[in-house]
């Protein structure tokens, strides 16, 4: 059995280039003790700690669309429905490795799996 380290996502809104493409479909990789201490070093954080995702994002965010690199002001741009979702998708694979989360219907209490990689829209 192999370990997953990458997760294909699809944002809800998508990343709007300068040249208006936008950019939706991604991958992210999972996390390293690394990517979650390096942010703390940096001075952005120290100002404000908000920012700590922000370079969080950008370390593990390893594909979005067809832009050359990933990078802060790629994540600094990204719309609040987007951070949101990349957010919910950090912690979903880096605490449970898969992007599957199991939920229960209210009005039928039958359970259900749920793939967030999905939830973005394609």
């Amino acid at each position: 059995m192999s370990l997953q380290t990458q997760f294909e996502f699809n944002l809800p809104r998508g990343f709007v280039d300068a040249e208006g493409n936008v950019h939706k479909q991604g991958v992210m990789r999972l996390a390293t003790a690394m990517d979650e201490i390096a942010p703390l070093r940096d001075v952005r954080v120290g100002a404000n700690q908000a920012y700590l995702t922000i370079i969080l994002l950008a370390r593990v965010v390893v594909k979005l669309g067809s832009l050359p690199q990933i990078n802060t002001a790629v994540i600094e741009n990204l719309f609040a429905a987007d951070m949101a979702y990349l957010q919910a998708f950090y912690r979903q694979i880096n605490e449970e490795g898969t992007t599957i989360i199991k939920r229960q219907c209210p009005a039928c209490q039958q359970e259900m799996e749920i793939d967030l990689a999905d939830l973005g829209g394609a």
